[in-house]
Parts: C-alpha cells; structure tokens; sequence
C-alpha cells in the first residue's frame, strides 16, 4: 500500500531527532522531516504560502487565528517547544526597576506583542507578581538587530493598547542598553546583557524561581505546537493520530539515548545532574504531550491571551486540536 506523503517541518530538537532521521516512522506516512532553526521563519512559511502540509507553529498565533477564523489548520497535542521564562526578562540596571511592580509606566520593548514568550512573562508578571500592565508603553522591533514585526504575523490586539516602534535602524537590545527602553521581555536573550553594565536580568536567580513557580503551580509553559492543513486532516484524519504516535515514540527514543551513560551525548560537563533533575522535578514524565496532561497550562494561557487583549474570552482548548484516541502516555 502506499504511504502518504507529508512534509513536517519542526526545529532542530532532540526530541524530534528520530523522525527526522527516519528511526521512527508514523504509520502510513512517507515523512519528510524539514528541519529549521529560526521559529519565525517557519511559521511565516506556513502561514503565508502553506510551505508544509505539517508545521511547528506558535501556540499564540495558533490560538488567535483560530479564534478569529483565520487559521486554516488544525493542531495535535504535541508540544515540541516549552521554556520557563522568568530569566527572560532584562533591565536596564539605570533605570530604577529593583522589583517587578516598578515595570509599572515603563517603556519595554518587545519582539511582537503575540509572541508566545511574551505572552507567558506578560500574564506570570500580572498574576504572580502584580504588575499592571495596562500602565506599560510596549515598544516592538528587532532585538538584535533592527526589524519589524510581520504584520502577516502579528495580529493586532482587539483593545487598546499602548504600542509603539522601535525607530527605524534601532534594535531593542542597544535601545535597552541606552535606557530608551527599561525593560525588554521576550524569547531572545539581548546581546547587550554580555556586552555592557547596564543591562541585567530582573530575577538574577531566576533558575530557583522557575523551579519554584513549577512546584506551585506545575505549569511549564508551552511555547509552540504541531498543526496540520485542515483539508489535509479532513481528507485523511487518521494522521492526527500517526502522527501523535510517531512524536510519542521519537521522544522516548530521545530519553533513552539521552540516558546512556557511557559517554555524553551533548558537550554539558554536569549532563548526567540536570537529567536527574528533570526526571526529578517532572516526576518521571517530562515533556509531556496529549491535552489532559497539558490542559491547565493550556487553559491558562487562554486566559492570559483573553486578558491581554488578543481574544474576546477564553475558548474550550478541547475545540482546537484534532482528538486522538487509542494512546497512553
């Protein structure tokens, strides 16, 4: 019988590792794995001319076009991208931020304001920390070099907000370092915290508070998921659940050979330590896909996008991706 062919197109990640080389295989499917490193660039592929039939694809933009009708996919419950974010938020030392309520009426720059990294930090900084962000001026641009958001991408808020550009010919990252911004917050670490004194992060020991955000609210937050074309699911829905499977079983591949402990996989002097701490802090099951396990991290970001402006109000998440039955994590 013959397989069907799909292009996949997804990042670089370990987890991924299998498919891409052909060690797993999804049932029924000629994959082809497209490997690529710079998120923005694969999303604006599949987003403006279809490039894939499968793609990694920003959760925030997944979200919000979908809710506005404007997302012809259709997504499975596979998270290929998570990151806590506490040490993503950087400050310029003059500014006079010592805690996160002084990020009140400040000038912060961000990369997009549908940024999921942004997303995240924005809604931790307003639920766990106070911050009003209704009182913040945002300044979007390129962070280290200059750029503007892609309109294409970056859908604009649906209430008023206060959101500037950078000046043409400016990044974030030299605008923070010369205090014209006072904070900036996203997915990219600025340059300017290696190369001067007058950036830094605001949680210096943001490793300790990311761990303890986790124990309290075990919430890892999800960066991107996986999306399909709809006409292609609706033409053949049996490769949500293929597809699912083929991810379960590349990151348990990826585990095991992360495991083997008679000689390092990655050039991280201590592997062996921060494996035992992944596996202890995510109680065996790290990374975990499917929608029950995710649901309160899902949920919760809904709720952030509905506060921020980018939805009218927090939608059922079971609406937005494809069900898959027959699987245990």
């Amino acid at each position: 019988m013959t397989k069907l062919p799909v292009t996949f197109a997804c990042g670089p990640y370990d987890r991924t590792e299998a498919l891409s080389l052909g060690i797993v295989q999804p049932e029924g499917i000629e994959l082809r794995y497209i490997s690529i490193q710079s998120p923005p660039e694969m999303f604006a592929r599949m987003v403006k001319t279809h490039s894939f039939d499968v793609s990694e694809m920003s959760l925030a933009h997944y979200f919000v076009m979908r809710l506005r009708d404007r997302a012809p996919y259709v997504a499975i419950p596979v998270f290929p991208s998570r990151m806590f974010r506490h040490g993503y938020i950087f400050i310029n030392t003059r500014s006079g931020i010592d805690s996160p309520t002084d990020l009140n009426h400040r000038r912060i720059g961000i990369r997009a304001y549908l940024q999921s990294s942004a997303v995240w930090i924005r809604g931790i900084l307003a639920r766990e920390y106070g911050v009003d962000l209704d009182t913040v001026r945002w300044v979007e641009g390129g962070v280290n070099m200059p750029g503007e958001p892609d309109e294409e991408l970056n859908l604009p808020p649906i209430g008023k907000l206060l959101i500037d550009r950078a000046p043409a010919g400016r990044d974030l990252s030299g605008m923070l370092e010369r205090g014209e911004v006072e904070a900036y917050l996203g997915a990219l670490r600025p340059d300017s915290l290696r190369r001067g004194e007058n950036v830094a992060r605001l949680f210096p020991d943001y490793r300790e508070i990311e761990r303890a955000y986790y124990g309290k609210t075990r919430i890892h937050p999800i960066m991107n998921t996986i999306v399909m074309r709809q006409e292609l699911y609706e033409a053949n829905p049996w490769i949500a659940e293929s597809l699912y499977k083929a991810c379960q079983d590349a990151k348990a591949w990826a585990l095991k050979q992360m495991k083997f402990s008679g000689a390092q996989r990655w050039m991280l002097p201590w592997m062996f330590d921060e494996i035992a701490e992944m596996m202890d802090l995510f109680d065996g099951k790290p990374w975990p896909y499917g929608l029950e396990p995710n649901r309160p991290t899902l949920e919760l970001f809904m709720q952030f996008l509905a506060d921020q402006k980018l939805i009218d109000a927090p939608a059922p998440v079971d609406e937005l991706f494809a069900p898959i039955v027959g699987w245990t994590e």
